[in-house]
């Protein structure tokens, strides 16, 4: 891989100390950095290009979950710069241009420049505009690339999605603009499309007249946190569910793509989500359950209730937890109900996918033991460990034909030797290397805002059924189990340690 220059906007936010930092390190830690990447920092903070470094270092030794060396470190940091500017003020671009050419003029004649914005998506097409305005993002011939990464999420509605890819593209091209999800990157969501589509036992039967119903459950034990002012104006929906949820349907229920390509998958991606559609009886509450955390505890420490957070509203409507019923409606997955749910504040941190199978023909056993039969269920799981589980049953060895459900696992971490990663480090390789096959394109984003649009549109919007209250470290409300109840089904608990 070429040299880079990596400028951040935002670089003295949460989300560049805790996560980006982190990934950057990891990819150099273990060669896969190039090694004239040099950073530019942008952000309003007065501050030297010293003092950064030194913060950058400081915030390593905090989050960086695995082993800390100095030397990795400090060559990842030498070259680091730091320009301050607000993103409004055309100065800043003009200074930022300045930055770049010096440390252009001192390596290489030509260099790539990646663009990442950490910064919330209301802001990206100001400072793309004057990316563009001050001649950052023009590509030319002996010049190298230019790449923009935005965050999610992309937009806060579908008109505001289809707006903000409008603006986006009138300075930039699609091949230019890298719209991250950082669930994407996690290996057991990637492990997704292997599973399905690398193993010859599972396709055949990954459809309708196999599967039963599939439940996808992000489930967080964090709070708003320090959240409450972006969190109050947006609420579990939209933060999560167009994105990281979907990202994840999507994966499940895509049709195999004709090349594992960008575009193929891009395009398979998009059709697939553009066929989600509510579930239910024609009853609103039937589809959707949105809820909010009151006082309670978690792991013995006591959490005050969300309107008590910083910048929340006290009589604030906005959910901190949703649960969805749907369908995809395809050939493949028509009738199979679709349960997804995310909260904060929950019992247990787990994000998983589950996919129970239809039950085989019992007649063969007696009914005492037809009963003891359980659902053949596939657990995917993506955090906190990552793995794949299989619920099967067995007859136990005895005399006897006492049948059981018994559980078949594997878990990442005792088959691959590899770094613990935070999620990004396989985004920003590809990124450099110009691999968008893990990224959002504007369909995508544009189809998943339409499948939620009659949540957020009709539903979210009047503050219809809800949200309802449930106590911080509980399973969420109670009404979300009702949603599962009324199909005679039911969500795996929070609390079960047995991956399957």
């Amino acid at each position: 891989m070429s040299s880079c220059r990596l400028v951040i906007f935002g670089a003295t936010g949460d989300l560049v100390r805790r996560l980006l930092l982190p990934a950057l390190y990891n990819l150099a830690a273990t060669g896969l950095l190039p090694e004239r990447c040099a950073l530019i920092g942008v952000a309003r903070e007065q501050q030297s290009s010293e003092a950064f470094r030194q913060s950058l270092l400081d915030a390593l030794r905090e989050h960086l979950s695995g082993r800390f060396d100095l030397q990795v470190a400090t060559r990842l940091l030498a070259s680091a710069r730091y320009v301050r500017g607000d993103i409004d003020y055309p100065g800043t671009y003009a200074n930022l241009a300045a930055a770049l050419t010096a440390m252009e003029e001192h390596r290489v004649a030509s260099a790539n420049r990646l663009f990442y914005l950490a910064l919330p998506p209301m802001t990206f097409a100001t400072v793309v505009n004057n990316l563009a305005r001050f001649d950052l993002t023009t590509e030319r011939e002996g010049t190298g690339w230019r790449r923009v990464i935005v965050e999610k999420p992309f937009g806060v509605s579908l008109d505001s999605a289809m707006a903000l890819n409008r603006a986006l593209a009138d300075t930039l091209g699609e091949r230019q603009l890298y719209r991250i999800d950082h669930y994407l990157g996690k290996a057991s969501v990637q492990n997704i499309q292997t599973l399905r589509f690398g193993n010859g036992i599972f396709e055949p039967i990954w459809n309708r007249e196999y599967i039963d119903h599939v439940q996808i459950t992000v489930a967080e034990t964090v709070t708003a946190e320090r959240r409450g002012r972006f969190y109050d104006a947006t609420g579990a929906l939209r933060d999560m569910v167009p994105n990281h949820l979907f990202q994840i349907l999507a994966a499940v229920t895509m049709e195999p793509p004709s090349h594992f390509d960008a575009r193929s998958v891009h395009e398979a991606k998009a059709a697939v989500l553009g066929a989600v559609r509510p579930g239910g009886y024609g009853e609103r509450s039937d589809a959707l359950v949105r809820g909010q955390y009151t006082a309670g505890a978690i792991d013995g420490v006591n959490v005050n209730a969300y309107r008590d957070t910083p910048y929340v509203a006290s009589s604030s409507a906005t959910e901190t937890y949703v649960a969805l019923n749907l369908r995809v409606d395809t050939p493949r997955w028509s009738e199979v109900p679709f349960y997804l749910r995310t909260g904060k504040a929950l019992k247990r941190h787990r994000a998983e996918v589950a996919i129970t199978f239809k039950r085989s023909p019992p007649m063969m056993f007696s009914e005492q033991q037809a009963e003891r039969l359980t659902a053949n269920v596939l657990v995917l799981e993506i955090a906190p460990e990552e793995g794949v589980g299989l619920r099967l049953n067995a007859k136990s060895p005895n005399p006897l034909l006492d049948i059981g459900g018994v559980n078949m696992k594997f878990q990442f971490r005792d088959y691959f030797d590899a770094v613990r990663a935070v999620g990004y480090e396989k985004l920003i390789h590809d990124c450099m290397s110009g691999d968008s096959t893990l990224f959002q394109s504007a369909e995508m984003v544009e189809a998943g805002w339409r499948a939620v649009a009659p949540f957020t549109d009709g539903w979210v919007g009047s503050g219809a059924q809800g949200p309802y209250p449930y106590p911080a470290g509980s399973q969420g409300p109670a009404e979300a189990d009702a949603l599962l109840a009324r199909d005679g089904r039911a969500w795996r608990p929070l609390a079960e340690e047995d991956i399957a």
